[in-house]
């Protein structure tokens, strides 16, 4: 998205296999480290750990997009304090932002002490249990632009003289922007190859690195000229393109690490109701996931341009449009979906997309996130109790905002020993929880996870309710 947002003593029981009868809780216990992360792969429309869990990521965007990039206290990048304060609200990813202009500032140059920096990061944030999805990010294309992303020196067209640039989002429109695009597309003076490189380096500086959730190749695309073909019903000979181009980039990943889950985005389009056509083509890389962005167009019209906030209460049918996209997306490509990137500091539709993104068992990484920024005015929605990992095949899931009422139905896999993880809502139940588990049983643990276990074959339903 655009420029950086400002946004924004438990009592638990247990119940017998079958049984509604509830127990005082044992005091928690020892238990595995949940602290501890492992390297992800992907199966069918699932993220699997290295245990064989169905893992659901529940995250945050932190996205630095001026130079100098990531520096040590630079008052905007994640620290230590922060990934305390995510990891205790529950969250277990975080985006975080990496730059072609940062990787590579002269031609055929990478930069390794950059890389350096956003290892120390993603370290530091698996300490604490939570992965990181570094997001090649982009907006505006390039500083001559006023955007960021692509080094100036990769791209050849400028802003003609005198050519309005009335900035983010109009100036996708600008033709000079456009035309810049299609370099992009067209891989003119190598603009793709020398990006390849770069995120070879960046995959290469972070192999074997547990705390890496993927790479995502390019944040909201804009296909150029070409937009023009996008609407009003989207834009398959474009996105056969762009599919290419996303394949290549992802062959120049995998020479730096043939593993990490990879992150493809629809372009950019997508958030202006357009489907994607991505797939058309069979994706042969078995390790990508897709990553469409979930925005409400009235409300970003509110932001941006200040249009009425009345137009809000279009959001659940417009918000309704893009998931019957990403239903058609998941079913054509049978990859995993991911949202990227959703809400925008508009506490009032952020339901529109959590609620259906639990109905699908889909994770999802919040904008934005800064630095020691509070998140009490979003908190009641985004932090849920959820299953993180999941030792079988999930089913039913839902939470309620208002009540803090948590259902979770999975089939347990026997040859997994490691156990469910289910975080209970550190906002929702000031009073105390109760938990009632039947197939199974459970232990709490020091840092206040729920694991479940298994008892059988059977289905397992985990429950929690404020007291």
């Amino acid at each position: 998205m655009s420029l950086p947002r400002s946004i924004a003593a438990v009592v638990v029981t247990i119940g017998a296999v079958v049984s509604t009868a509830l127990l005082p809780a044992p005091a928690a216990i020892a238990a595995p480290d949940d602290s501890l992360v492992s390297a992800l792969h992907t199966r069918g429309t699932s993220i699997i750990d290295s245990s064989g869990r169905v893992v659901l990521n529940h995250g945050v965007n932190n996205v630095d997009k001026s130079a100098p990039y990531m520096t040590a206290n630079d008052g905007f990048t994640v620290t230590d304090a922060d990934a305390t304060k995510l990891a205790n609200l529950g969250f277990n990813s975080v985006r975080l932002g990496v730059s072609f202009d940062a990787l590579m500032p002269t031609k055929g140059d990478v930069d390794e002490a950059y890389i350096a920096r956003v290892v120390g990061v993603v370290d530091m944030l698996a300490s604490h249990g939570i992965r990181t999805l570094l997001d090649n990010h982009q907006d505006g294309l390039s500083s001559p632009w006023d955007g960021n992303g692509f080094p100036a020196w990769s791209i050849k067209s400028r802003p003609a003289q005198g050519e309005p640039n009335p900035g983010f989002p109009l100036f996708y429109l600008m033709p000079s922007m456009n035309k810049a695009w299609d370099e992009v597309w067209t891989n003119s003076n190598g603009v793709i190859d020398y990006l390849g490189t770069a995120l070879k380096s960046l995959a290469a500086g972070l192999k074997g690195h547990a705390g890496v959730m993927g790479i995502e190749l390019l944040n909201e695309p804009w296909p150029g000229t070409a937009a023009l073909t996008c609407f009003p019903v989207g834009c398959p000979l474009f996105d056969l393109q762009y599919q290419n181009t996303m394949s290549k980039l992802t062959r120049y990943v995998r020479q730096g690490d043939p593993s990490v889950p990879v992150y493809w985005e629809p372009n950019v389009t997508w958030n202006q109701m357009m489907p994607s056509y991505m797939g058309l083509k069979n994706i042969r890389d078995r390790n990508i996931v897709i990553a469409p962005h979930d925005y409400c167009i009235p409300s970003q019209l509110a932001i941006y341009l200040g249009l009425p906030e009345q137009l809000r209460a279009l959001c659940s049918a417009q918000q309704g449009l893009t998931w019957t996209h990403v239903d058609e997306v998941t079913r054509r490509t049978g990859k995993p979906v991911v949202i990227t990137e959703f809400g925008d500091v508009d506490a009032s539709v952020l339901s529109q997309t959590l609620d259906r993104a639990d109905k699908r068992f889909m994770g999802w990484m919040y904008w934005h996130y800064s630095s020691g920024q509070s998140l009490a005015g979003v908190s009641r929605e985004l932090v849920r109790t959820y299953p993180q990992a999941t030792a079988g095949r999930p089913g039913k899931m839902t939470f309620n905002t208002a009540t803090g009422a948590f259902s979770f139905t999975y089939v347990p896999n026997q040859s997994i020993s490691a156990p469910t993880v289910i975080y209970p809502s550190s906002v929702h139940y000031p009073n105390g929880y109760t938990v009632q588990v039947t197939g199974g049983h459970y232990e709490t643990t020091s840092n206040g996870r729920l694991h479940v276990f298994a008892d059988g074959s059977a289905p397992v339903t985990v429950t929690v309710n404020s007291k």
